[in-house]
């Protein structure tokens, strides 16, 4: 299937709103008049929608309406026009965001009743009752936390961009420990002086560090040596005692040992992720991970005997080769272990990944069906704290971090609710500053991409970092206290 969107400046939302129906579909630049094809075009006065697939045509022509923005009237007309021919019904509608919860918090902030909310759910981007029903209630859940944050808050990320090896599913930078082990000592050292320009930056604004997170890559494939430098420069750049939360990925046990895990404890972690996608050995060995499920519940019991008692565990629904039957297996095995925190992913074919190019979208199993299996969380006494989207993700549907009461990731509510800055150091890093108060405007500063690059532009990396301060110059008094 081809896409041509035409008369608008960008056809984004247009775009993806097609690729609901038929994720593949290639955008091309013009009209053909042979082959299967989807068109989208806005006139001076009209918009039309138009399919043809098989040889058969369905045509939609509206007037241009006057009170509705150009590209949104065009894609529902589009949306309307698909759901009819194929029969589909996205779950999410004709909503293509990251951050549905967030709308939810927006549109009180703003003064929305509830029922307005509703309405904009339900008719204007037609969403299914469910999915609404799913992100209200974890507003609902995230509201108490949000309303505790402050005008000088921030979080602080820390990227480590190695892994043992590299998963099919992966379009993370990192490089494996085998091909860049010469990187990792000379990028830890940099990292180190980096938490130290953001120090300093934090320090002369007097910003409110609430959260800590260290993650990939992998930042266990660290030696136990390097996670002692780097979370004790951690600590020796910030109060940790102030902290709601400090988070450190342990993901993969084929690099996380006991000792590495005592570290974490040692030197601050109150929360940490060990992340088995999958339970089911076969899948592990076909994404590329070098441990199996008895390696997972091994890592997962030296955990515990390391005193961690807030641990996340990450699954992917619908990873190649795995089906309905093994994803229920897996989340079975998961709840057993009674981990604090289960997120469940729902699996994205990123263009970067290794999936996209061996794989088509008809090749993976039906992640609706798996997600259905999830109830199981909810009779175990978990809740849904935190949801998002991503774009290309199965299905179109979405990833939910499930937690027992009390547990909640802060950092994943603060960082996909962008109620403050998230400073970011490493390669890769993207530091988003977000203006205090009331005001909605996001500034980024971006690191470089690769460790090599962070590595050999680090004087520019840190010459970046002033622009912490200046932003923040420009909205709050230096005088005022935090």
């Amino acid at each position: 299937m081809e896409l041509t969107v035409l008369g608008l400046a960008s056809g984004y939302d247009v775009e993806h709103v097609i690729r609901l129906f038929y994720p593949m579909a290639k955008l091309v630049p013009g009209y053909h008049r042979d082959g299967d094809l989807v068109l989208a075009r806005a006139g001076q006065r009209h918009l039309l929608a138009g399919v043809r697939e098989n040889g058969v045509c369905h045509w939609r022509r509206v007037v241009r309406p006057e009170n509705e923005k150009p590209a949104f009237a065009l894609a529902s007309l589009v949306y309307d026009l698909l759901r009819e021919v194929t029969g589909i019904r996205p779950p999410w509608g004709k909503m293509t965001g990251v951050r549905p919860v967030r709308i939810i918090h927006d549109q009180r902030a703003a003064g929305h009743s509830e029922e307005d909310i509703a309405k904009l759910f339900l008719e204007k981007y037609d969403c299914t009752p469910g999915r609404f029903e799913l992100a209200r209630g974890i507003a609902d859940r995230q509201r108490p936390i949000l309303e505790r944050s402050g005008l000088r808050d921030c979080s602080l990320y820390i990227g480590i961009p190695f892994c043992p090896s590299r998963c099919s599913y992966c379009s993370f930078v990192s490089r494996t420990v085998e091909r860049d082990k010469k990187l990792i000592q000379p990028y830890v050292d940099h990292l180190c002086m980096e938490l130290e320009a953001i120090r300093d930056q934090v320090e002369q604004i007097g910003l409110n560090l609430r959260t800590v997170y260290i993650g990939g890559g992998t930042p266990t494939s660290l030696s136990a040596d390097q996670l002692r430098q780097l979370m004790g420069k951690v600590a020796q750049c910030f109060d940790l005692s102030r902290l709601e939360e400090y988070t450190v990925e342990a993901g993969r046990p084929d690099c996380t040992d006991l000792e590495k895990l005592q570290v974490l404890k040692e030197y601050g972690a109150t929360r940490i992720s060990i992340n088995p996608q999958t339970f089911e050995d076969e899948v592990l060995a076909h994404i590329g991970r070098r441990h199996t499920a008895e390696d997972i519940h091994r890592c997962f019991y030296d955990a515990r005997q390391a005193g961690h008692t807030n641990i996340n565990m990450d699954l992917i629904a619908g990873l190649p080769g795995d089906t309905e039957e093994g994803f229920a297996r897996s989340l079975a095995q998961a709840i057993a272990l009674e981990p604090e925190n289960i997120t469940v992913h729902t699996l994205t074919l990123k263009r970067a990944s290794s999936l996209v190019i061996d794989h088509s979208q008809e090749d993976y199993a039906d992640v609706a069906a798996m997600l259905e299996h999830c109830d199981a969380l909810t009779r175990a006494g978990y809740v849904p704290y935190y949801l998002y989207r991503q774009k290309n993700t199965l299905q179109n549907l979405e990833n939910i971090g499930w937690c027992k009461p009390g547990y909640e990731g802060y950092y994943n509510i603060y960082i996909m609710e962008e109620v403050h800055s998230i400073l970011s150091a490493g390669a890769g890093g993207s530091t988003k500053l977000r203006q205090p108060g009331c005001g909605e405007h996001i500034e980024r500063i971006f690191n470089y991409k690769y460790a090599n690059e962070y590595i050999n532009g680090f004087d520019v990396i840190l010459e970046r970092k002033r622009g912490i301060g200046e932003f923040y110059g420009r909205y709050l008094d230096p005088q005022t206290s935090g």
